[in-house]
C-alpha cells in the first residue's frame, strides 16, 4: 500500500527515458511518492491489475488520491500545475511553449536512434555495431536542434534548468555514454544534465 498521495508505477528494469523523466519531475517538486515497478518483458502492463490503472497500458503512470495519468510529458504539465512554486518548465510563455515542443519532439522523432541506441546503452552497457545511415541522419538531426536551442557556453536550454533539460540529455546521452561522436558543448552539456541530483538518484538505482 502506498505510504504517500503519490504512486509512480515504472519500468522494473528502470531503463525508460520517459520513467525517469516522471520521476525526475516528482523529485524536483520535492514531493514524497512510492514506486511500483511492472514488468514489461513479462507483459504485465497489458494485464489486470496495471490494465485498470493505466489508460494507455504504459510507464510511466502515476497515482495521486485516486486520479491516474499516463505519459510523462503530461504528469509533468499536471504536476507544474498542481505545484507551480517549484517550477520544472520556463515561467515565459515562449519558452515554456518551446520545452514542450522539444519534449513532444524527443518522444516522436528520430527512431532509428533510438532503436539503435536503446536506453541500456545508458543504464547498463554500451554495444559496439556502428549507427546506420538512417540512425547517423537522425544524431544529425539531434545534433542540429539541440545546438540551436542550447545557448552559446550554457548548461541549460532556457538559462535555468527544466524537465526538457534532462529529456534532451538523455537523448544525447545515447550516443555519449555509447562513445559515438558527439559535438563537444552538447557532450559537455548532457553529462553536465546527467550529475543533476535528481538524475543521479534515478541513475544509481540497483539493477
Amino acid at each position: 500500500m502506498s505510504t504517500t498521495d503519490f504512486l509512480l508505477y515504472v519500468d522494473a528494469q528502470f531503463i525508460s527515458p520517459y520513467a525517469l523523466s516522471a520521476f525526475v519531475a516528482l523529485q524536483e517538486k520535492g514531493l514524497a511518492f512510492d514506486i511500483q515497478t511492472v514488468n514489461l518483458a513479462a507483459e504485465e502492463n497489458k494485464t489486470p491489475p496495471f490494465t485498470a490503472v493505466s489508460l494507455t497500458q504504459r510507464v510511466p503512470t502515476l497515482r495521486h488520491q485516486g486520479f491516474r495519468l499516463a505519459e510523462s510529458s503530461a504528469i509533468a504539465e499536471y504536476l507544474e500545475d498542481l505545484f507551480p512554486a517549484s517550477p520544472i518548465y520556463p515561467r515565459e510563455l515562449r519558452e515554456r511553449a518551446q520545452a514542450r515542443q522539444l519534449q513532444a519532439w524527443l518522444r516522436s522523432d528520430l527512431t532509428p536512434l533510438r532503436e539503435e541506441r536503446p536506453t541500456e546503452v545508458v543504464f547498463l552497457q554500451p554495444i559496439d555495431p556502428p549507427l546506420s545511415a538512417q540512425a547517423t541522419a537522425a544524431a544529425d538531426k539531434l545534433f542540429a536542434i539541440a545546438d540551436t536551442l542550447l545557448p552559446a557556453d550554457g548548461l541549460e536550454l532556457f538559462g535555468n534548468w527544466c524537465i526538457a533539460d534532462t529529456d534532451l540529455a538523455l537523448m544525447l546521452n545515447r550516443l555519449v555514454l555509447n562513445g559515438d561522436p558527439v559535438p563537444e558543448r552538447l557532450a559537455t552539456y548532457a553529462r553536465h544534465q546527467w550529475q543533476r541530483p535528481s538524475v543521479q538518484l534515478w541513475v544509481n538505482r540497483q539493477r
